[in-house]
């Protein structure tokens, strides 16, 4: 290397150490001895940097080097943070519908594995037979090792109609299996509704979206128009699988069962702009009826949040298996090259104060999910998801956890019809 590009590479990085220094703001003056560590770690950086350019085998654009240490360092703070160079950083800005075909799958990192949270009901995933908790090991013949959240979602995205291939390794196999799928155009339908029994209604969220609280209003309003005296006699919300959504849909969809004024979730982080409390404002608001809420390790975000205010209230029995966790909240920095960041600034608590994340929500009451044919059959054999158009009462044949909250609510009804009136109570106290 001649001494002009050496000279060149040594004024880089001591710009790029310079740069890195600003970046601290007045942090030298105010935070003394810490802000002294960082200096001298940002002078190891670049120490590193240096040795690289004028050292490894293979010549590497500074920006590609900077960019990896970036990922590495997201990477390490937790399984939602992320780079967005400014190919993906574009992407993610770029209105999607319509645009790209997709599988119908809410993916985290867990562990540093790429994992399945659920599959939307209805979608390409879901008929594939992808469970929660299933772990992608391969993306079209290439590993998942150390891949991006963000670049595996890329990955999976494409043109609907086209195939993709992912290997998953779920629990019970000793060998990855391969699910060639179809990419579709996702559109979700959030809410189903029926009867289970006279009086004991079902609803289920596949999804939080902007018409989801519209749409379960809607539900409501026909299922109290249509019941005894018009009022509904016990409510099974499922949020099984549902993998989240918008927050707001989820603030939205909880404060119809609460009073006004009830606080539904609250974030704190460690920026003032980050803690925000979120309060029960419906117009209209359905509490005079019991309700069971469902959930599995396939309800996470915006499902933890309905599920814990709702418990947290005592306005709800929840039953099933453990929440997935996924209780943090991530905002999009733009950066001076048109990249980005993902960056974790807050976490979600319930009213109580308890933190979804990383603990998800306990049920009242512990049942374990219909049995699969998950861990059974030839490698390469799918396993066969129940129909989308299931009907509640074919499920109620399967589904031992639907099975038990209709149990419940009869019990309450059957309660209520037996506890004594006001008039009663009040001889009974004397």
């Amino acid at each position: 290397m001649g001494p002009i590009r050496h000279m060149k590479k040594v004024v880089m990085v001591s710009a790029l150490l310079l740069i890195l220094t600003l970046s601290l703001g007045g942090g030298v003056a105010s935070k003394g001895n810490d802000s002294a560590a960082t200096y001298e770690n940002l002078r190891l950086f670049t120490e590193v940097l240096s040795i690289i350019q004028s050292q490894y085998v293979d010549e590497v654009p500074p920006k590609d080097i900077i960019y990896s240490a970036i990922r590495g360092t997201l990477r390490g703070l937790d399984p939602h943070s992320s780079f967005l160079d400014p190919d993906m950083y574009r992407e993610m800005q770029v209105e999607t519908t319509g645009s790209f075909g997709g599988l119908g799958i809410e993916l985290t990192l867990r562990d540093d594995v790429l994992t399945v949270v659920a599959p939307i009901e209805g979608t390409p995933a879901y008929r594939a037979g992808i469970q929660p908790g299933d772990r992608i090991v391969k993306i079209e013949g290439l590993t998942t090792k150390d891949m991006q959240l963000a670049d595996a979602v890329k990955r999976m995205r494409g043109k609907p109609g086209s195939k993709i291939t992912i290997s998953i390794l779920r629990e019970g196999w000793t060998e990855p299996r391969d699910f060639p799928i179809v990419r579709e155009q996702i559109r979700v339908q959030s809410v189903k509704s029926a009867d289970l029994e006279p009086g004991i209604e079902y609803i289920r969220l596949r999804q939080f979206q902007e018409q989801t609280a519209n749409d379960l209003e809607a539900a409501l309003e026909k299922f109290t128009k249509n019941g005894k005296n018009g009022r509904m006699q016990g409510l099974v919300l499922d949020l099984r699988n549902n993998p989240g959504g918008l927050l707001t849909s989820a603030v939205e969809v909880t404060e119809k069962f609460l009073d006004g004024g009830k606080l539904v979730v609250y974030t704190e982080g460690r920026v003032r702009n980050q803690n925000m409390r979120f309060q029960a404002n419906s117009k209209r608001v359905f509490s005079d009826f019991p309700m069971v809420v469902l959930v599995n390790q396939g309800s996470a975000s915006a499902s933890e949040i309905v599920a814990g205010a709702l418990q947290d209230w005592g306005r709800a029995v929840v039953l099933g298996t453990q929440s997935f966790g996924k209780g943090s909240v991530q905002t999009i920095i733009p950066l001076s090259d048109g990249s980005g960041l993902r960056l974790t600034t807050a976490k979600y608590y319930t009213p109580k104060g308890r933190s979804i994340h990383g603990k998800g929500i306990t049920p009242d009451i512990i049942v374990e999910g219909p049995k699969t044919t998950a861990a059974v059959g030839a490698p390469g054999e799918p396993s066969t998801p129940p129909p989308a158009n299931e009907t509640p009462q074919e499920q109620l044949k399967r589904d031992p956890q639907l099975q038990r909250a209709l149990d419940l609510l009869k019990a309450m009804k059957i309660l209520d019809k037996t506890r004594p009136g006001p008039a009663g109570s009040q001889a009974q106290t004397r």
